[in-house]
């Protein structure tokens, strides 16, 4: 990879990792008989949506705009969840979405009626297991929750209104964050042992989301089993919503080195912001895999790397080189393709990176760049 003649920051797809992750992602379709839809929350470079539309069944989205892009740009199986839709959108939701799965009784109440026939509704329950240890952020089955809706709430809901699931024709769960299948293993368990005569009359489950399919450790062989065993058991047809296995370790942020100062150790400023550019690594958080670094201490030269904004905690993370950086040096920072372009802003003026695609014969091609004209269209 030679990135030193693209425009810094840059986000950097890799297509041939994308395309790596997409094959596996077909193979497990293909022997499980489960429809995998790209989670575009995490990942919504749609100048790709081409290339992964052919590979598998098409998007999820979080709201009416997501959902617009995945009907759009990828044009295959499109579904949605929100926690509550608003009234002014649900008509053009249904329109434009195969699967439209709803949060709460109320809500199922206030739509499901209106749009039976255009899209085909869904509720999403909470099983009460918790598998997460260390993001307990993202852990929708936290005590407290407001996603999916448990089963005394449930039980409760149908004793007022029986006729509440009439028009409801699956369920959605979704428990796990950048997890393995033996996680669902557990946490389908669970929902089995809630919500297993809900799902006898039901036409499809969804899985929900966190699958971490395309890790290397991932064990796809159980995942393929529970698919099978779940579909012949119940008759119903199994979806997956993978946000970050799509792209997983299929991206970098290139950026510049522009000033090193010292205040008892080394601080390098760059063109790339946590803050602005990839705001996972402070609110996960988590350190960004760096290339051809190593953890503070591990080689000679150590250095805090941040950034160009006001904020004195946009701080990277701690790192050490081989080598002394210099001002202009080139960084690669790993695994940048997700929750990064979906997550970015322009604080303090920022510039936005631009993107770029990795070619598999070695190339780069621009596919965006970014402008005052970006940063101004959002304000007034």
């Amino acid at each position: 990879m030679d990135f030193n003649n693209i425009q810094t920051p840059a986000y950097v797809i890799d297509k041939a990792k994308l395309i790596h992750n997409l094959e596996i992602l077909k193979d497990v379709e293909e022997r499980s008989g489960a429809h995998i839809l790209l989670a575009q929350k995490a990942f919504s470079m749609f100048a790709v949506y081409p290339l992964i539309g052919n590979y598998i069944s098409g998007t999820t989205a979080s709201g009416l705009y997501e959902a617009r892009l995945g009907h759009e740009e990828m044009g295959k199986e499109n579904h949605v969840f929100a926690p509550a839709f608003k009234e002014s959108e649900i008509d053009e939701i249904a329109s434009i979405c195969d699967h439209t799965i709803f949060n709460s009784p109320s809500q199922v109440v206030k739509y499901a009626s209106r749009v039976k026939g255009k899209t085909s509704c869904g509720l999403r329950v909470n099983p009460e297991i918790s598998t997460q240890e260390d993001h307990e952020i993202y852990d929708p089955c936290a005590p407290g929750s407001r996603l999916g809706i448990t089963r005394s709430n449930l039980d409760k809901a149908l004793l007022d209104n029986p006729d509440l699931l009439k028009d409801v024709e699956g369920i959605h769960f979704h428990t796990l964050c950048e997890q393995n299948s033996d996680d669902l293993e557990t946490t389908l368990k669970g929902v089995e042992e809630k919500f297993s005569d809900i799902i006898s009359g039901m036409k499809w489950v969804n899985f929900g989301g966190g699958h971490h399919i395309t890790r290397d450790d991932y064990d796809r062989d159980l995942l393929v089993r529970i698919v099978k065993e779940f579909r012949a058991k119940y008759g119903v047809e199994v979806y997956l919503e993978p946000g970050e296995a799509i792209a997983l370790n299929a991206g970098y942020l290139v950026t510049e080195v522009m000033d090193i100062v010292s205040n008892g150790i080394d601080v390098a400023i760059l063109d790339a912001s946590a803050a602005c550019h990839m705001p996972d690594v402070l609110e996960m958080p988590y350190r960004p895999p760096l290339k051809d670094s190593g953890k503070w201490g591990e080689k000679p030269h150590e250095y805090r790397l941040s950034s160009l904004t006001c904020l004195a905690g946009d701080i990277i993370g701690d790192y050490s080189f081989d080598k002394a950086l210099n001002i202009g040096d080139r960084l690669i920072f790993e695994d940048m393709a997700i929750y990064s372009m979906v997550k970015n802003n322009t604080f303090n003026g920022i510039a936005l990176p631009s993107i770029y695609c990795l070619e598999e014969d070695g190339s780069t091609k621009l596919v965006k760049e970014f402008g005052y004209e970006d940063f101004k269209g959002r304000l007034s």
